[in-house]
């Protein structure tokens, strides 16, 4: 299932990844840098001023990266930044490319944060993250959702899912493998702490992803409900599957949304929303999502679930159900943009 959800067009993107990037979480200088929370984003990093409570976080370690292309369309030529990220809380070192909506340079905007996503890719994820790709055209409707009141401006963060493409690490921390859990759930929201304005809030974080990146997303948002308030898991797995966790079961446990969903449940929260996506042609992935929603959809488990007539399993699909309402839901429950 999950090795069918490449783009047609993931053989090109791979051609244009700057092999030469390089970078880290705590700074380091690229060739032709750009930089997202410093001056060129419309605000100079500073404190809130005195005497006054705010909701912004503001950059605390800023780093160059490379600019790897630009969005155009609805995204008025905003650029996508590329770094390679030296974990340092995980150990793990990966590319995570990012993207800032129109909004973010506004100067109406300049002293506040915004909210953010974290987009996984299908299939290995590797070398690259799909959702970069023009053919997606992600965050040109990103942009245009923003624009027509449809979707909050969001800030896109797009790391590798897994270190390499011949095993599936289930967005986890299996033991005795590269600590994919803890890159996905912390050293990635941080680089986008230390880079961009954002708010000092779960309300403002939401973590997407599509099949094998559906999977991460589901129990990330479960596990870790104190970062992540929302999920968007495509034609997600519903329960950990990869051969690396043989020999691992406690900890495989540890990593099962079934499980996740029961403990947030018996515990009372915090409150999680998962606005669950797949075509209607999914007829081995559909049903799984269903009976989870039967089973765990209540008490603060939210859940919504959007059909996309004729769809399968694939990221156009998906980008398209983002339009046909998930976006509109997903934001009604999320902070905006707030100084």
């Amino acid at each position: 299932m999950r090795k069918a959800l490449f783009p047609a067009v993931i053989t090109l993107i791979t051609l244009t990844v700057l092999v030469g990037t390089t970078g880290c979480g705590s700074g380091a200088t690229q060739a032709s840098p750009l930089r997202f929370g410093g001056p060129k984003s419309g605000a100079a990093l500073h404190a809130t001023p005195p005497g006054k409570r705010s909701l912004v976080q503001w950059p605390t370690r800023p780093i160059s990266f490379e600019e790897e292309s630009r969005v155009g369309g609805a995204g008025e030529n905003t650029p996508i930044g590329v770094t390679t990220l030296h974990g340092p809380r995980s150990g793990f070192t990966g590319k995570v490319w990012v993207w800032a909506p129109p909004e973010y340079y506004e100067k109406r905007n300049a002293h506040k944060g915004f909210p953010v996503m974290e987009a996984l890719p299908g299939a290995y994820g590797f070398p690259v993250n799909y959702w970069i790709g023009s053919d997606l055209k992600l965050e040109e409707n990103l942009a245009r959702w923003s624009k027509n009141g449809t979707s909050l401006p969001f800030i896109v963060v797009m790391p590798v899912l897994n270190p390499n493409d011949k095993q599936y690490y289930d967005g986890s921390d299996i033991p005795g493998q590269p600590k994919i859990g803890t890159w996905l759930s912390q050293d990635v929201p941080d680089l986008v702490r230390q880079n961009f304005r954002t708010l000092k809030t779960r309300d403002a974080w939401a973590i997407m992803g599509s099949s094998s990146g559906g999977f991460a997303a589901l129990k990330n948002v479960l596990q870790h409900p104190d970062t992540f308030k929302v999920a968007i898991p495509n034609g997600p797995d519903i329960v950990p599957d990869s051969p690396l966790w043989n020999g691992h079961a406690g900890a495989e446990r540890e990593n099962n949304p079934e499980v996740l969903a029961r403990r947030l449940i018996a515990r009372g929260g915090p409150p999680v929303y998962l606005a669950f996506q797949d075509g209607s042609q999914e007829h081995t992935v559909l049903p799984k999502v269903r009976r989870f929603i039967a089973r765990y959809g209540h008490g603060p488990v939210h859940t919504r679930l959007q059909v996309v007539p004729g769809g399968t399993h694939s990221a156009e699909t998906y980008v398209q159900g983002l339009g046909e309402g998930t976006m509109r839901w997903v934001s009604a429950r999320m902070q905006g943009p707030t100084a």
